[in-house]
Order: structure tokens, then C-alpha cells, then sequence
């Protein structure tokens, strides 16, 4: 299973393998060579073709030498090309949309049997993604959707197209899963939705968001609430309320800005602008001081002017995001902004982009910096720094999401564990706590983990590591060339 793009889609990679899963299947070694191979694709952005095609390219070869070996595509850019790829790609087996991909099974059997490409697109949601069967990734950390498909117009994206109008989870349907989950021993869900905050628009509850976070902080036993992404159109200040008042809803807003320029805005259409979007991070900021904001910003869209791009620097100093996931604008057949005139020329993008990059690399080491010296408590997390093993670190996520790479010491916590560490370092993109476990809180999610793993599971009890308080702040490393995110 090869993925690209949103969360929402590696959600439905994690149902695409469950659905194979119980077909019989069982997941291929990285070393060997596999019967299906899935690609669930992104459309999002102009290189996403060319990753397709080229990844495509690269297993012909494979498959001439397998025969048996089946490929499938699914995802935004099947649903956008159909049968363009089994044109461009003839040994290319399936292709499916993003509103039937409980099909797979099912046309992967008859396009074997028929010994033809089956090339299957449905126009209406078939199931919704969470109520198929599922292989979830994580064994402490869990999606639920809450809402596909999206309402608005945005001229520079394609999702609505693909993925449809906005359909909406009744809220019994939601908290029976995410009470399954952390029955399952999942202490972290994230609610998701292309824009998770309109959620309750097709039932017409336009509380509903801030009911569905108040009801989550009820269930005993879930530790973690987080939601992405957010639209800053429908961002209102009962969901701010809820948030800042459930303990276990986390001090972390994703929600993207795209560009500072209310010009700008009004040609993307947004539906808000600056003054909007900076009030919202005012109150956000005023309700939860420690929060974390984290955005999306495009830079170069068509008509974007020095002066645009000079009020899009202005938003990120007042905002002081903690992290920022910049793009340069591509076009995108069939949006319109990809026919809008006044394109700006590649070199221009270029250089503002880097512009905004170095900005924001500053404000988010600086905001880092502020932490140096402080506990925070952490999810163990797996998997998320590639330099751990050389260091003995091991990494978690923070209550604000941010990345921390801590000293592993005499304790040996497993992911879904929590622990509390003091902060000794700070670079832009992560956190190093190299002073030892204060505190290990064995959890129910990391006898998940141990049983995932085949070990034997025991009923955890709290395990209480003390370290000698430091006197002072510790001295700051040297920040590393680059930001790199790994310690």
C-alpha cells in the first residue's frame, strides 16, 4: 500500500487494507515482491501525476516478470483521470474512485478472472470510510471521520470535485467508534473532515463540532482529541469554548490560512479575510495561552502581487505559527485558477517562497526556544526520528503536537506510553529532551502496542521514575544548518 496526500486518505489506506485483509490477504515484507500492490493517489498538486506515472513506470518491469501481479489506483487522481491511466498505463489492473473503495476486492477478483483492466468510478458515496472494516497503523492512535466531501469553492482545489459534497456522520455513529476504539486500547483519536468544522451542516446543527468535542472528553478512558482541518469560515467561538474547556481536547489548531492578502483571499474564495483569520488566533490565543497553531500557506497564486505577499508575512510575525506547511502554487486542470491571468512567473514563487520559509523557520525556532527548560508530558510515538536509534532517543508528541526526541535512559517505554521529560534543546522543527524519564505512565494503548507485537500483555500499573532537578536552564546546542527534523 502506497500512499499520498491528506490524513483522509491514509485513512482510507488503513480501510483499503483492512477490505484486503479480509479477502484473505495478508500485508507483503518490504523485501519481497508482492501479488497487489495499491497506490492511493493525491491530486492535490501538479507533481502528483508525474509520482503516479513514474512509480507506475518503475514496476512494469516487476510485473513482466510476475504475471500474476496485480496494481490497483484509487484515490483523487483515479477519480480525476479514470481512464486515462489504464491509457497511459495499460498493465495497470484497477482503477477506483474515492466513493467506492470497498469495490477493490471485488474488481481486483474480476479483473483477474476476466484477464481485463476494470476501471471503476462512482459518482455518490457507496460507504462511508469508517464504517469498513479496517488494518489502522497505529495501535494507540487512531482516525475517525466525521465528514466527507466538502461544500466550498475554493478556485485553486479540486477536492470538492472528486471527493463530492459534504456528507456528514450522524454523532451516535462517531462516539460508538471512538468508544470501539479505546475499548481497543487507542488513548489518541483525531477527527477528521475536509472541513472538519462545517461538520452538522447536513443535519443542520451548526453546533454540532463543539457538541461532538464535549461528548469526546466524556469518554473514560480516550486521552487525546485532536481535529484537522479546520476552515477558518466556520471557525466559531462555541468550538474555542469546547476546546479550551475538555480537558482532553489538545492545545493544537491546524487551520490554513492560504494567503494573508484579503485580495487574494477573495479570488481563492476563501469566504474570510485577514482581520478574520488574525481575530480567530487572537482568541484562540486568549482562551489557551499554550496552544500551538499550525497553518497552510500557498505563495505565488495568480494576481498575487509583492504587496500581497508582503500582507502574507505580515499574518505569519502576528500569528507566530509553530509550524507552517508552505506550497508553491501549481496549477491544477479543471480549477479555475488554473486559467485566471496574471500567473506569476516560476522564479518570483521561487524566491518569495524561500522568503516565507526562512520567516517561518525563525518564529517557530523561537517559539521553540521559549521551552527550553520546561516538562512536558509525551505520547510515545514510533517510527518518527530517524536518528533515534543512533542517539538512544526515542520520540513522542506533545500536548501541543509538537515533536520531541528524548533520552531513553534506564526506562524503556513503549509507544502509546506516557512520559514526562524536561526540554533541554530546541531547533525549529523539534524538541530534544536529553535529561532522562521523570515520569513513565505505562498505559492501556502500550499494551496494545506489546500485543501488536506478539508479546505477552499484562495489565499495566504506573511505573514512577525520578531524575535530579537541574539547577538553571541547560545550555542550547548549537541550532543545526537547515532545520532538519530529525535530532
Amino acid at each position: 500500500m502506497r500512499t499520498y496526500g491528506c490524513q483522509m486518505n491514509v485513512h482510507d489506506s488503513e480501510r483499503l487494507s483492512g477490505l484486503l485483509e479480509d479477502a484473505g490477504y495478508a500485508r507483503a515484507a518490504e523485501d519481497t515482491t508482492a501479488d497487489i500492490v495499491v497506490f492511493n493517489t493525491c491530486a492535490v498538486r501538479e507533481n502528483a501525476d508525474n509520482r503516479l506515472y513514474g512509480n507506475l513506470g518503475h514496476l512494469r518491469p516487476v510485473k513482466d516478470a510476475n504475471p500474476g501481479m496485480q496494481i490497483a489506483v484509487g484515490g483523487c487522481l483515479a477519480q480525476k483521470d479514470r481512464g486515462e491511466i489504464v491509457r497511459r498505463a495499460p498493465w495497470v489492473d484497477v482503477v477506483f474512485g474515492t466513493h467506492n473503495i470497498g469495490s477493490l476486492p471485488t474488481l481486483l477478483e474480476r479483473a483477474r478472472v476476466q484477464r481485463e483492466a476494470q476501471v471503476e468510478i462512482a459518482e455518490a458515496l457507496e460507504h462511508f470510510p469508517s464504517t469498513l472494516p479496517s488494518r489502522r497503523e497505529s495501535a494507540y492512535a487512531a482516525w475517525v471521520s466525521i465528514s466527507v466531501g466538502c461544500n466550498n469553492t475554493c478556485t485553486f482545489c479540486i477536492v470538492p470535485a472528486l471527493r463530492g459534497k459534504e456528507k456528514d456522520r450522524r454523532p451516535g455513529d462517531v462516539l460508538a467508534e471512538v468508544r470501539a476504539l479505546v475499548e481497543e486500547g487507542v488513548t489518541e483519536v483525531t477527527l477528521l473532515g475536509q472541513n472538519v468544522n462545517a461538520y452538522g451542516s447536513e443535519f443542520g446543527d451548526r453546533q454540532a463540532f463543539s457538541k461532538l468535542l464535549r461528548a469526546c472528553g466524556e469518554i473514560e478512558g480516550l486521552e487525546r482529541v485532536r481535529f484537522t482541518s479546520p476552515h477558518p469560515r466556520d471557525f466559531t467561538d462555541d468550538v474555542i469554548e469546547a476546546m479550551a474547556e475538555t480537558p482532553n481536547v489538545m492545545p493544537q489548531l491546524h487551520m490554513p490560512l492560504q494567503s494573508g492578502s484579503s485580495k487574494v483571499l477573495k479570488d481563492m474564495r476563501r469566504s474570510y479575510r485577514q482581520e478574520r483569520f488574525l481575530g480567530i488566533v487572537e482568541k484562540v490565543r486568549a482562551a489557551m495561552p499554550q496552544a500551538a497553531i499550525t497553518t497552510d500557506i500557498i505563495v505565488g497564486f495568480p494576481g498575487e502581487t509583492e504587496e500581497d505577499f508582503e500582507q502574507t508575512l505580515h499574518v505569519v510575525r502576528e500569528s507566530r505559527f509553530s509550524m507552517a506547511f508552505t506550497f508553491q502554487y501549481s496549477k491544477r486542470p479543471g480549477t479555475p485558477a488554473a486559467t485566471m491571468d496574471d500567473q506569476v512567473p516560476p522564479e518570483v514563487v521561487k524566491e518569495r517562497y524561500q522568503r516565507l520559509v526562512e520567516l517561518q523557520d525563525q518564529i517557530s525556532w523561537e517559539e521553540n526556544q521559549k521551552l527550553v527548560g520546561r516538562e512536558v508530558e509525551l505520547m510515545v510515538s514510533e517510527g518518527e526520528g530517524k536518528k533515534d536509534g543512533a542517539h538512544r532517543r526515542l520520540s513522542g508528541r506533545a500536548p501541543d503536537n509538537r515533536l520531541v526526541h528524548f533520552a531513553v535512559g534506564d526506562s524503556e517505554p513503549r509507544p502509546g506510553d506516557m512520559v514526562t521529560v524536561e526540554v533541554t534543546y530546541a531547533a525549529p522543527h523539534h524538541l530534544v529532551a536529553d535529561s532522562g524519564v521523570r515520569n513513565l505512565r505505562r498505559t492501556r494503548a502500550g499494551d496494545a502496542w506489546d500485543a501488536r507485537q506478539g508479546k505477552p500483555v499484562q495489565i499495566s500499573k504506573p511505573d514512577v521514575l525520578l531524575g535530579m532537578p537541574k539547577i538553571g536552564a541547560p545550555a542550547e546546542e548549537p541550532a543545526p544548518v537547515g532545520g532538519c527534523c530529525d535530532a
